[in-house]
């Protein structure tokens, strides 16, 4: 499990880069907070539904769909994940 709280939002940008490239064979070199995950990543709906479960499997917090609906960029992953974790952080 990674633990979201011990991470800050630089780290968390680079995990999920890596996340992203290993899940969709992306190039890491290309990927910043601001990339966009539909128009520059060509990730679609079940792509990005994937991904929603992958972020659950891998930090036991799971995204609302009302949350997770209104992501466009990395960036807007990276910010719904630390605003998670700082909801539960204790």
């Amino acid at each position: 499990m990674v633990a979201l709280n011990e991470m800050n939002k630089d780290e968390l940008t680079v995990w999920l880069i890596d996340l992203l490239a290993d899940m969709f064979e992306l190039e890491k070199g290309g990927l910043s907070a601001q990339s966009n995950l539909y128009s520059d990543l060509d990730i679609d709906s079940i792509d990005a539904v994937d991904l929603a479960v992958k972020l659950k499997q891998m930090t036991g917090k799971r995204l609302q769909p009302e949350v997770f609906k209104n992501i466009r960029t990395i960036g807007d992953v990276v910010d719904a994940l630390a605003e998670l974790s700082s909801e539960h952080a204790i």
